[in-house]
């Protein structure tokens, strides 16, 4: 909380004139009639960003928010609390490529899914992690791929994810799109004082990717 807490001050400093970023509905920003997208929380969207763009078959990645009930939300006003919104990573995705269940399993593999409200160092429902399906065969094989972690996770603890249908997703600031690759040093700071990659390997051994 305090490493993030402090990149409010700087964020504020760096993004004043920038435009907010127009809102939309995941269900609409697909590239093409070809490509698909799922919407993943799962604490900080820079390193949630990070993360899947090391996928193959990844197209696209968005940092944003959603899950609340506030219409274009500042990174502010989130990181605050009260919005209801979660740091949100909006994925565009080839399945040919990739699948969404191959999907789901990185992510499990690289968040924290036992703790409620909270990532690593930052914590408040902005926090948690979730799955936002965006029709009913993401709903099922959501649910399906949480049930079969919950029996066979080699962890205490229970799966406390979310998975709820997705609303509309707002694109955050352009200052944290792609962030990892634009601030490179305050990203591998950040992502290593909040104890993020530790903690994933105490759960999950070492991923890859």
């Amino acid at each position: 909380m305090l490493y993030k807490t402090a990149q409010l001050f700087l964020t504020a400093l760096l993004t004043i004139g920038s435009a907010q970023a127009a809102s939309a509905d995941g269900n609409n920003m697909m590239a093409n009639d070809h490509y698909q997208t799922a919407i993943f929380a799962g604490g900080c969207f820079w390193c949630v960003e990070a993360d899947f763009d090391k996928v193959p078959g990844v197209i696209d990645t968005t940092s944003g928010f959603a899950g609340g009930h506030v219409a274009n939300p500042s990174y502010e006003e989130v990181s605050a609390g009260g919005t209801g919104h979660a740091e949100s990573v909006r994925i565009t995705y080839d399945p040919a490529k990739v699948s969404y269940t191959q999907l789901l399993d990185y992510f499990w593999h690289h968040i924290d899914p036992t703790t409620e409200n909270a990532q690593f160092c930052d914590h408040g429902a902005q926090y948690r992690t979730a799955i936002f399906y965006l029709n009913d065969e993401q709903r099922r094989l959501a649910e399906q791929s949480k049930a079969t972690l919950e029996k066979n996770k080699s962890f205490n603890g229970s799966i406390v994810t979310q998975i709820v249908p997705a609303t509309n997703f707002y694109p955050a600031e352009a200052y944290h799109q792609n962030f990892h690759e634009t601030h490179t040093l305050k990203y591998k700071f950040y992502r290593y004082r909040c104890g993020r990659d530790q903690r994933v390997e105490e759960l999950w051994g070492n991923t890859s990717g």
